[in-house]
């Protein structure tokens, strides 16, 4: 029975030590590991998620698929931001590999390289993404988004003297999409650790031998 106790003169009830059961012993979090969904198991209202992928979705898409008015209510902000919005291609995929360096996340950094190629960066301006905006070799506006992401990796807000020079370069519409498109990667990147999702097989066999996991988590 639970503890009645006195306090000045008001009697209170002092609950049980535990009001649920105890974990059971050897409980781990593998018992809790989320799976990637086939497209065969998903909600009849993500057919459109299937269809915009050509009928392959990403592992990404799989995991999300879990919640699928989440997937679906995400969808077109991913559509609109993953195109670059106003920063463009090229700005944004800066964005997202830096983002993704500072999460950690080997799967959207390798996932973001072959769109980097594909969008004007190359190779080596990839691989210096992780040496972040300080490098000599960036342009006065590649380091600025570069140190945009760093700012709100440390900071939650970017400053006023940062704001008016990505003013003159971007402009302040896409200081808008900057913020969201990084925004948006913090959310995939801690939900892609925290399950541990693996990365897409034609993913991990276009990337480049100097591109490797190993490469990519002893420099971060």
């Amino acid at each position: 029975m639970p503890e009645a106790l006195d306090f000045q003169g008001v009697c209170v009830t002092r609950p049980a030590a535990r009001l649920w059961p105890a974990p059971k012993s050897g409980n781990t979090m593998t018992d809790t590991k989320m799976q990637t969904l086939q497209t065969e198991d998903w909600n009849s209202s993500l057919d459109h998620v299937i269809a915009d992928m050509k009928g392959s979705p990403l592992n990404v898409h799989k995991l999300l698929a879990n919640n699928p008015p989440l997937l679906g209510a995400w969808w077109n902000f991913r559509k609109y931001l993953v195109q670059g919005g106003s920063l463009g291609k090229r700005n944004a995929e800066l964005v997202i590999l830096r983002t993704a360096a500072h999460a950690r996340n080997w799967y959207e950094w390798a996932s973001h390289v072959e769109r980097g190629l594909m969008s004007d960066l190359s190779l080596l301006e990839i691989e210096r993404v992780l040496e972040g905006p300080s490098h000599p070799d960036w342009t006065e506006s590649d380091a600025l988004l570069l140190q945009s992401v760093d700012e709100l990796d440390s900071k939650g807000a970017l400053s006023p003297e940062l704001l008016d020079k990505l003013d003159a370069h971007i402009g302040q519409q896409a200081i808008l999409d900057l913020i969201a498109l990084r925004s948006m990667y913090v959310m995939l990147g801690n939900m892609l650790n925290t399950w541990e999702v693996e990365l897409d097989s034609h993913i991990a066999t276009a990337l480049p031998d100097s591109l490797s996991r190993e490469n990519f988590e002893d420099q971060r």
